[in-house]
C-alpha cells in the first residue's frame, strides 16, 4: 500500500517570497540617484578591510539574513532534501548578497562592500542551518505547526492572514508613525494636492492620536480573530499580539533615545488603545461576518485618520538626528511596509467572506 504524505504547507514559501524581496528593497532604497561612476561593479570585492568599522555593523549584516536563509531550508527541504536546501539557501543569500551589492555601486547613498557579502552569506548559512533543527518545526510539521492548524487551520487565505500579521508585527518598528498609524500616504497626497493634512494644534493632537490608535487597534483585533478557530483564545491571542507590538514599539524607539523606549505611551495613544480594546470586547461577540465587515470599516477609518493627521513634532526633531545614521536602509522597509499594510489587509478581509476553508 502507498503511503500518503501529508500536504506540504505553502506557507514557508509565501514567508520566504515576502522576506526575499523585503531584503531586496531594504538594499537598494530609496531608488534614486542611479549613476554609473565608471568603476568596474566588481572592483568592490578585491576591496581592502575598511579602515573604519563596528562590531555592530557587522551584527546588523549577519542578522539580517539569517531569516533568509532559515526560511528557505523548510521551502526547499521537501522537494530537494535536508542538506542540499542547506546549500541552496545558502547560495541564494549569497547570490542575492553579490547582486544586491554590486546594483549598491549605481546608488550614490549606498557604499558596496566585500565585508557587508561575506556578513550577509554567513548570515544566510547560519540562517540555514538554524533551518535544519528548528524550520519544519516551526513551519511544517512541527510542534508550531500543529498548534497553527487547531487553532487557526489551513488553506491560502490563512497562509496569507499569517503573513498579513508579521509583516503588521514589521510595521512596528518605523518610529515615524503614531501607534499602530499603518498606511501613510501624506507625501504622495501632498505632491498630488490632494488631502491636506490638518495644521498642527497642541491641544486637537491628542485626539487624533487616540483616534488612529483605537480604530487601529479595533481593526487589529478583528483581523486576528478572524483567523482563529477556536473561541476559547479569541481574547489571549489577540491581546498577546497588542503586547507583543508595544514591546517592538519600544525597541524601536530605542535606536532614536536611549530614554525614549516608552514615548509611545502618550496620553492620546494610550486612550485610543483603551478605547479601541474596549470595543474590540464588545465586537467579539458579533457574528463572523459583521465582525469581518466592522474590521475593514475601522482599517478605512484608520487609514483616513493617518493622512488627516498633523506631523508629530517630537518624533520629527529626533528623527532628523537619526535618519542620516547607518539605519536608513532599514528605515525604508519599515516605511513601505507601513504605507502598503492596510491596502493589502483590507483585500484579504473582502476575499475572506469568500472563504470556506477559513470560516
Amino acid at each position: 500500500m502507498q503511503q500518503r504524505t501529508a500536504p506540504v504547507s505553502p506557507l514557508p514559501l509565501y514567508l520566504a517570497t515576502a522576506y526575499t524581496l523585503l531584503a531586496i528593497y531594504a538594499s537598494l532604497h530609496p531608488f534614486s540617484g542611479w549613476h554609473d561612476t565608471g568603476a568596474s561593479p566588481a572592483a568592490f570585492l578585491f576591496a581592502a578591510w575598511p579602515r573604519y568599522w563596528r562590531a555592530f555593523e557587522l551584527f546588523v549584516n549577519i542578522l539580517g539574513y539569517l531569516p533568509l536563509g532559515f526560511i528557505w531550508v523548510p521551502t526547499l527541504q521537501p522537494r530537494h532534501g535536508k542538506w542540499r536546501a542547506v546549500v541552496l539557501a545558502t547560495l541564494l543569500g549569497a547570490c542575492l548578497s553579490l547582486s544586491l551589492e554590486t546594483l549598491q555601486n549605481f546608488l550614490p547613498t549606498r557604499v558596496a562592500s566585500n565585508v557587508d557579502l561575506a556578513c550577509n552569506s554567513c548570515g544566510a548559512l547560519l540562517g540555514a542551518l538554524a533551518g535544519v533543527r528548528w524550520g519544519t518545526t516551526l513551519l511544517d510539521g512541527g510542534r508550531l505547526h500543529l498548534l497553527r492548524m487547531r487553532l487557526i487551520g489551513r488553506g491560502a487565505m490563512a497562509d496569507a492572514g499569517l503573513v498579513l500579521l508579521g509583516l503588521w508585527l514589521l510595521t512596528q518598528l518605523n518610529p515615524e508613525i503614531l501607534l499602530f498609524g499603518n498606511g501613510d500616504l501624506r507625501s504622495l497626497l501632498n505632491e498630488a494636492g490632494v488631502l491636506p493634512p490638518l495644521p498642527y494644534v497642541a491641544e486637537q493632537f491628542p485626539w487624533i492620536e487616540a483616534g488612529v490608535t483605537a480604530s487601529n487597534t479595533l481593526a487589529l483585533g478583528l483581523l486576528f480573530g478572524c483567523l482563529l478557530r477556536r473561541d476559547k483564545y479569541r481574547y489571549l491571542l489577540p491581546l498577546s499580539l497588542v503586547g507583543t507590538a508595544l514591546l517592538v514599539r519600544s525597541c524601536a524607539l530605542m535606536l532614536l533615545k536611549s530614554s525614549a523606549d516608552l514615548s509611545w505611551a502618550t496620553s492620546g495613544s494610550l486612550t485610543g488603545l483603551a478605547v479601541g480594546l474596549l470595543l474590540w470586547f464588545a465586537a467579539v461577540h458579533l457574528p463572523r461576518r459583521m465582525r469581518q465587515a466592522l474590521a475593514a470599516v475601522s482599517l478605512m477609518l484608520a487609514t483616513a485618520l493617518v493622512n488627516l493627521a498633523p506631523e508629530n513634532p517630537y518624533l520629527t526633531a529626533i528623527l532628523q538626528v537619526w535618519q542620516q545614521g547607518h539605519f536608513l536602509n532599514f528605515n525604508g522597509l519599515t516605511r513601505l511596509t507601513s504605507a502598503l499594510w492596510p491596502f493589502l489587509a483590507l483585500p484579504w478581509l473582502m476575499l475572506l467572506r469568500q472563504d470556506k476553508e477559513t470560516a
